[in-house]
């Protein structure tokens, strides 16, 4: 169903998308639609999912010396009292904490994320409202705390927000957390942090378990590893990229660009141009 020249032009979607809050399941089910892929079937959302495992083991290399020392603080903390005083091991326990809302939410919804939720009329909704949302946190977050700052409660909120991405395909999961690290306060490098750290789990997770779906669905082996190779080369500049960006610009072009393609995708669902 998936050829490997499909496989290529999705995992540069998947790798560009990800984490730019711009929604990677919505740009993706845009390309699949305009390349004659049924969007709700089993087996492409299922190699959609593989492929976003090549994007977090972006954020894996990118931000391994990183990863190390907030391990390494865990594994401490939990032989040393003392140790359980730094930052890093409660974060640890933060991200994996802010993890359990959006892995129930997706056992718990699981028939609607792949049946009717799985429709591009929702996610050019899905894009229009999160831009208005994403505005609101970028206009109105005082942006005054640092990473240093982040609190369980902000982890647990952010971590939570991944569930609207998870329900409204075209909402994106990154812009979701980095908007509700902004409405806490967060400056955007920190919030933009948060949102690819709490992005680990949950993504390799979903990579996983979707494998099954993927692998059984009739689809090559072949596509399915050069889409996930594809992804991660992508996402690892895409990540660098984000990342100076942030740190001196607003989300404005985002928000901007997020209308302008839900407006779009509006008006070729409504001439019949796609179906969806």
């Amino acid at each position: 169903m998936i050829d490997l020249g499909q496989s290529v032009i999705l995992g540069i979607v998947e790798g560009l998308t990800e984490f730019l809050p711009v929604s990677s399941t919505g740009h993706l089910k845009i390309a699949e639609g305009l390349m004659g892929i049924p969007v709700d079937d089993q087996s492409v959302v299922g190699f959609t999912a593989v492929i976003q495992v090549g994007a977090i083991a972006a954020v894996l290399v990118y931000f391994f010396r990183d990863i190390v020392r907030i391990v390494g603080a865990w594994g401490r903390g939990i032989v040393h009292r003392e140790a359980r005083q730094e930052f890093d091991y409660k974060f640890a326990w933060w991200v994996i904490f802010a993890t359990v809302p959006i892995v129930a939410a997706g056992l718990l919804f699981q028939s609607l994320v792949k049946g009717p939720l799985a429709s591009l009329w929702v996610v050019a909704a899905s894009l229009i409202i999160g831009s208005a949302i994403m505005w609101a946190a970028d206009r109105f977050g005082s942006g005054k705390r640092t990473e240093a700052d982040t609190t369980l409660t902000d982890a647990m909120l952010v971590g939570s927000s991944q569930i609207l991405a998870l329900l409204f395909p075209g909402f994106s999961r990154s812009g979701a957390t980095i908007s509700t690290g902004l409405l806490r306060g967060l400056d955007r490098v920190a919030a933009t942090r948060l949102s690819f750290f709490l992005s680990i789990p949950a993504l390799t997770g979903a990579g996983l378990y979707e494998l099954k779906d993927a692998l059984g669905g009739g689809l090559d082996v072949v596509p399915l590893l050069v889409g996930t190779v594809v992804s991660f080369a992508v996402a690892y500049g895409a990540i660098a990229w984000l990342l100076k960006f942030v740190a001196g610009h607003t989300f404005t072009a985002f928000v901007v660009y997020r209308v302008v393609v839900g407006a779009v995708l509006l008006g070729l669902l409504g001439t019949g141009v796609l179906s969806a």
